[in-house]
């Protein structure tokens, strides 16, 4: 499933295609998604300039100057294709501009989702109401996870999965971030130490922040809007790595939990 990094990485790459500019047609190529399209999508949106992409968690927005914002999930295998020579099966929505260039959301599996909100309530759209702070934000701090963590007992690699605690970690960044941190992923959330608390919070954001310059991680079907591959798979530390050696001389584990493997060193992560 594309995480944080991937989507913060299509964003990025849909702001120079789709800033600034009308959107001249706009067309669902079948009636839904995980959810069925918005009835008036084309309505509302052809002939809208568009004026801000941002993201939310694992969601991207894009503002328009008539006061609507659609917000896009990628879902399992989702992805825009940009300036595509052809269309594929999978291709489930287009966005043209009046510059020429052409968008298309390609989504095998159709767990992705599409929406369209005023954007002056986005912020209240349902999937946002329970989000916790954005974890390469300021409000990500070791205060707000002492804060939060207190007294929980399930593990603190479900706890950092847990999205209203810190929202758009997923799986692989997890494993990633709690080894740079040395810190046991069995560990109570409630139990971990001040030390160790301090360590997670730039963990986290520089793994991200890694990732987000590698464009992401190469997985199953994901890509970048310029059809390029991302490459911080290339650098992973643990994850997807079972039975190989660490860098401190130990083994790479797997184990299950919560329905999702975790990978972690037993010899380094010992907080």
């Amino acid at each position: 499933m594309p995480e944080l990094p991937e989507v913060e990485t299509t964003v990025r790459g849909l702001r120079p295609v789709l800033e600034g500019q009308v959107l001249a047609r706009v067309e669902p190529r079948r009636d839904d998604l995980r959810r069925a399209f918005p009835a008036d999508l084309r309505q509302r949106l052809t002939g809208a300039r568009v004026t801000r992409l941002a993201r939310r968690a694992k969601y991207g927005l894009i503002d328009t100057d008539r006061g609507d914002s659609l917000i896009f999930h990628l879902g399992m295998s989702g992805r825009w294709r940009v300036d595509p020579t052809e269309l594929l099966a999978h291709d489930h929505l287009l966005l043209a501009t009046e510059a020429g260039r052409t968008l298309a959301l390609n989504d095998p599996r159709r767990f992705g989702s599409v929406d369209l909100v005023p954007t002056a309530q986005a912020k209240d759209f349902p999937a946002f109401g329970l989000l916790g702070p954005e974890p390469l934000g300021d409000d990500f701090s070791p205060e707000h996870l002492r804060r939060t963590l207190a007294g929980r007992r399930l593990s603190i690699k479900l706890a950092l999965l847990d999205q209203r605690i810190v929202a758009g970690l997923g799986n692989i960044y997890v494993c990633e971030a709690l080894y740079d941190a040395r810190i046991d992923p069995h560990t109570p959330a409630g139990q971990l130490d001040a030390a160790a608390i301090e360590r997670l919070v730039p963990a986290v954001k520089l793994v991200l922040e890694a990732a987000i310059a590698a464009g992401g991680s190469t997985l199953r079907d994901y890509a970048r809007p310029d059809g390029e591959l991302g490459y911080f798979s290339k650098q992973f530390a643990v994850y997807g790595r079972a039975g190989e050696p660490c860098a401190c001389g130990g083994t790479v584990e797997r184990y299950a939990e919560g329905g999702r493997s975790t990978f972690w060193c037993p010899r380094c992560q010992r907080s």
